[in-house]
């Protein structure tokens, strides 16, 4: 983190407080909100609410509001959280504070998974008789893992998360994940299911899929996993997407192939009945992407009501190149 003398004086004084130090600690195992962090700590809100607005002003963490719910979350410039990080990786495990902490957030999200699973019982049915018509999710997730590979890469968003099932299973490939989703219920059952994952490197916000409130030009990955098909608008959905992709970036897009299952519509919110490759591959080229592979996955059951799944990946056409007049630092530039 390179900064001015006085900017680190600040930096320094705002972490340096065992309070302050403590909320960075939880931080960075996941977001929480006051309620979270008074209930941990063991504080008045006002009081939490106070080191917060100190640490916000350093450039440490973030916050950011979820209907009528607010949530703190460190810095997501990756200097300022890379300072953050090292700096509790000095805490001692065996610390008696630190270990009242630890066991205080896993009641906070024992919570949450509570409240997800209750969501889960509620809905249960309906998503289990959709799933009985299309391919085991496990035979895609494998292809999606198959077709991403095994190579590290900087930064994954996953639009329209729902459960966060795929930054769970992509965790270990990105150094930072982001979920967007409109829904407060679905973003619990998200935030429940990285917890009990041990996921630490992702985090799931309120946001339209249209507008998503993240910086463009910053994703090596971003997925839309059966996200499509409830919107009035795809192609506008895959042209944001794109522009939220860095060169060479990849989009990952799951959803239907093209059916006639007219029921969809009324039982389950469906906008659209699939889609083809043609269409798919129009919208990527209008979003400039190359469409490179598809994949299709035929349902188990040999009924007449059934769905296939289909896996699209398009590639964003610029590249990334060596700048040739550095020769110590490799640097890159973006071409068309």
């Amino acid at each position: 983190m390179q900064v001015s003398l006085d900017k680190m004086v600040d930096i320094l004084k705002a972490a340096a407080e065992s309070s302050r130090l403590r909320i960075l600690a939880l931080l960075s195992r996941g977001d929480l909100t006051v309620s979270d962090l008074t209930e941990i700590l063991g504080q008045s809100q006002p009081r939490v609410s106070r080191h917060l607005k100190l640490l916000m002003e350093a450039g440490l963490i973030d916050r950011y509001q979820e209907g009528s719910w607010a949530f703190f979350r460190l810095c997501d410039a990756d200097a300022a959280r890379k300072f953050v990080m090292e700096l509790v990786a000095g805490i001692d495990p065996a610390d008696g504070q630190a270990e009242r902490d630890l066991e205080r957030l896993d009641a906070v999200k024992s919570k949450r998974q509570a409240r997800a699973a209750e969501y889960f019982s509620r809905n249960a049915a309906s998503w289990d008789h959709l799933r009985a018509l299309h391919a085991p999710d496990k035979a895609v997730e494998a292809a999606l893992l198959k077709l991403v590979g095994k190579r590290p890469f900087q930064s994954m968003l996953d639009l329209g998360t729902g459960t966060g099932r795929l930054l769970e299973i992509f965790s270990p490939l990105y150094r930072r994940g982001i979920g967007i989703d409109m829904s407060r219920e679905m973003l619990s059952v998200a935030r429940a299911n990285l917890d009990k994952a041990g996921v630490s490197n992702a985090q799931v916000r309120q946001g339209d899929i249209f507008s998503p409130p993240v910086e463009r030009d910053s994703f090596d990955l971003v997925t839309i996993h059966q996200v499509l098909h409830y919107l009035d608008d795809p192609a506008r959905a895959i042209r944001e997407a794109a522009r939220l992709l860095r060169p060479a970036g990849r989009l990952i897009i799951v959803d239907f192939a093209s059916h006639n299952l007219e029921f969809l519509r009324e039982a389950h919110a469906h906008q659209r009945l699939g889609f083809s490759d043609k269409q798919i591959g129009e919208w990527l080229a209008e979003a400039g992407l190359d469409l490179e592979e598809s994949q299709d996955f035929e349902p188990k059951s040999g009924g007449e009501a059934k769905l296939i799944v289909k896996l699209w990946l398009g590639r964003d056409r610029r590249l990334l190149i060596a700048d040739p007049t550095n020769d110590s630092r490799q640097t890159a530039r973006e071409v068309a």
